[in-house]
Order: structure tokens, then C-alpha cells, then sequence
């Protein structure tokens, strides 16, 4: 298609965020498109927006150009990023929002000079609607690539609309960033994926997204150890290996992990990811363990190691050992990708609210009344093909 879709990164100048719009603008010079789901007939059948016609904006607490950021970040050679250094150095964040209660530590000082939850949001809207004119992109989605918050259970303010704009004319502190980025989405008529476990789909915004027509889509992209799970668990319960015990852990250190050294953002973590296994199997596996953990010198290349316990014939025990060294941004960038050009189509084709069909993308998908939490990645991938296949046709005959 020839439109131009922008794409608003939360975290812009992060490492996932960075090697978004670097690996897009390599690939304008001839990089391999590999990692994306969109790249394949799947996105030709759906009618996703080209690479080439995606525009890149957005926020982060840093005040830096993507090219610096990117070269910080060391998830790809400075060498390789030297050949877009041009286009990344045109790519700075607008001033974004934070809170001392929700995120931890000292992470930039690039924040809207707004004196309320009011105030910050009328800005951004400005921001946006500035940018979207200038740069005369036909449509919008937001993604948000921003650190972990901390971990919360949904009170009353979160739990009707109501009580959520009373909560913002009051600046009430229990409002998360992630939550006003998620409000001002759907006020604007943006569709909106959490790729962070941080807590948005409060019943209040989810509500919201449904009354005014916004697809969204959550949360924790799916991107390494849990996405190995999600294709061995099939297998053992195909075969009938009862697994006995599935000890996780994993270390990286970058940004993501700095935060998640916290134990409020941990919490967050660790809940979106331990919920995946017995939804599989159909039963609990009672030593199910899942650890992170902060470790310096590894910067983006994140190492998972699973210990697999399983029972197979008359109960014999077996083990099975996994050890993933991988680069946690390289295998995130790809889905942010995908996940924008799909929820474009999702906008065109009409759908509001929770995206059922693009669970696959996530570790924690939203739930949504009357359909079952499906975590196999195979059959979250042929839900997502039934979709495509059912709305694919009437968006292409419309747009030819």
C-alpha cells in the first residue's frame, strides 16, 4: 500500500525502540527482512503498510538522538548503524512522562514541563497532532517500549471511565505512565499495543477502547525463553511427557534489566510470564520457577537457561536442558514491527477493543469474554491466519 502509517514509539530512544527505526532504515538500503511475520504471504494476504512507508516519532526521558542511542545501546555494530547515521541523527524524543511511584530510579530528565495529569496530556495530543500534519502520514498505532513499571492490582479509580477521568482531573498517583500514554491513544483514535508486562488494559480503558472504537493489543512481547516455552509445551503434551518441573532463569544488562533489578518491576515481570505453562499442559506444574536477573557486562545479550523435569513411559524421569544466547532487542524489533502493521489493518477492517487474533505476539495476551486464553503459538498463529483471511480480501478490493 501507498500510505504512510506512523508509528509512535513509548521509550523511542530505548534499545528495542532504537533498533526498530535502525533496522528500518537498513533495510531501505538493502538489509535482510527476516524476524517479521508481515514480511510473508501472511502480510501480503492482510495488505500491511510497506517498510518503506512507515514514519518514526515518539517519546522517551532521554533527550538523545536515535543514532547515539543506538550506538549505546550495542545491539548492532557501530559500523552497520554508520550507514544510517544521517537518518537516525534526525530522529530526537519528544519529552514524555514518568513516576516516582511507578518507575524506579533516575532515567532522564526529557519530561513534559506540565503542572497535571491534564496538563501532560494536552501537550502530548499537541505533540502528536504537530508531527502527524508535518509529516503528512495518513494514520497512526502506538507501541509502547518503555521500561517496567512497577507491579499493581486494579483499584477503584481504574475500574470505571468515570472513576479514571476523576482520577486524572485529581492527579491521582496510582494513574501509571503507561496508562496515560494508553488514554491519550484511544482519545486520539490510535490503536495501541503494550509490548511491556507494565499494567494499561485497566477495565476502565479497555471499556474506553471499546466505546470509542480503538483496537489495542497486550501485553509482554513474546520474544525469547517464553516463546521456546510456548512451542516445547505443545510438543510434550502432544507426545504425553508429563513435565514435572520447569526452572527458568535468565540474565541481561541493558535498561530493561536495570529496572527489572527492582522487585516491584520484577513482580510485573515475572507474573506476565508464569502463567503460560498450565494454560498449555492443562494442568499445573507445581515447580514451575521463573528468575531474572540483573547482570552489567552482558548489556543486550540476554542468556536463558531452562531445566526441563519430565516423566515419560511408566514414569521414567528425563531431563532436557536449554541454554538461549540471544540479543533480546533483535528479537524484539521484528514483532514491534509486525505489531503495528496489523493493528493499521485491524483499524481499517473495523475492530475495537481487545485484538484476539494477535495473542501471538504477546506473553500475557488480553483476555477477552467468551474466548479461551490460548498460549500454544500454533494456534495463536492460525487464528491470526483465520483473520487475515477473513478481512484481507474486503480491505484489498477497497483499496484497489
Amino acid at each position: 500500500m501507498g500510505s504512510r502509517l506512523g508509528v509512535l514509539l513509548i521509550g523511542s530512544a530505548g534499545a528495542v525502540a532504537s533498533t526498530v527505526v535502525a533496522g528500518m532504515e537498513l533495510m531501505k538500503k538493502g538489509a535482510p527482512r527476516l524476524g517479521m511475520i508481515t514480511e510473508t504471504d501472511l502480510g501480503e494476504a492482510a495488505g500491511v503498510v510497506g517498510c518503506e512507508n512507515l514514519v518514526f516519532a515518539g517519546w522517551d526521558l532521554r533527550n538523545v538522538d536515535l543514532y547515539d542511542a543506538a550506538v549505546g545501546h550495542g545491539v548492532l555494530p557501530k559500523d552497520q548503524l554508520m550507514g544510517v547515521e544521517k537518518e537516525l541523527r534526525a530522529y530526537r524524543p519528544w519529552p514524555g512522562v514518568t513516576s516516582d511511584a511507578f518507575i524506579p530510579g533516575d532515567n532522564g530528565k526529557n519530561i513534559v514541563p506540565a503542572s497535571s495529569f491534564r496538563d501532560e496530556l494536552r501537550i502530548m495530543r499537541e505533540q502528536v497532532e504537530s508531527w502527524k500534519k508535518a509529516q503528512g502520514v495518513d494514520r497512526i498505532v502506538m507501541v509502547n517500549l518503555c521500561s517496567t513499571e512497577r507491579y499493581i492490582e486494579p483499584e477503584d479509580v481504574h475500574k470505571s471511565i468515570a472513576a479514571f477521568e476523576a482520577g486524572l482531573d485529581a492527579n491521582d498517583k496510582r494513574i501509571s505512565p503507561a496508562m496515560k500514554y494508553l488514554y491519550l491513544a484511544i482519545n486520539m483514535g490510535i490503536p495501541y499495543a503494550n509490548f511491556t508486562p507494565s499494567r494499561s488494559n485497566v477495565p476502565a480503558l479497555e471499556k474506553l477502547s471499546e466505546d470509542k472504537g480503538v483496537p489495542i493489543a497486550g501485553e509482554d512481547g513474546k520474544t525469547g525463553q517464553t516463546l521456546l516455552k510456548t512451542v516445547l509445551a505443545p510438543a510434550f503434551r502432544v507426545r504425553q511427557l508429563r513435565v514435572d518441573g520447569w526452572y527458568s532463569t535468565n540474565i541481561l544488562g541493558n535498561n530493561d534489566g536495570r529496572i527489572l533489578h527492582d522487585p516491584g518491576s520484577n513482580k510485573t515481570k515475572v507474573t506476565s510470564k508464569i502463567g503460560v505453562l498450565d494454560s498449555i499442559l492443562g494442568y499445573e506444574v507445581a515447580d514451575h520457577q521463573v528468575h531474572i536477573h540483573y547482570y552489567r557486562p552482558r548489556g543486550d545479550d540476554k542468556e536463558a537457561w531452562d531445566n526441563i523435569d519430565v516423566l515419560g513411559f511408566v514414569g521414567a524421569p528425563m531431563q532436557i536442558k536449554v541454554n538461549f544466547l540471544c540479543k533480546d532487542s533483535i528479537l524484539a524489533a521484528p514483532l514491534v514491527i509486525d505489531l503495528a502493521r496489523l493493528l493499521d489493518v485491524a483499524q481499517r477492517a473495523g475492530e475495537r477493543g481487545v485484538q484476539y487474533q494477535l495473542s501471538l505476539f504477546f506473553k500475557s495476551p488480553y483476555k477477552v469474554a467468551g474466548k479461551p486464553l490460548i498460549h500454544d503459538l500454533f494456534e495463536q498463529h492460525t487464528i491470526l491466519r483465520n483473520w487475515v483471511d477473513k478481512v484481507g480480501p474486503r480491505l484489498r478490493a477497497a483499496a484497489a
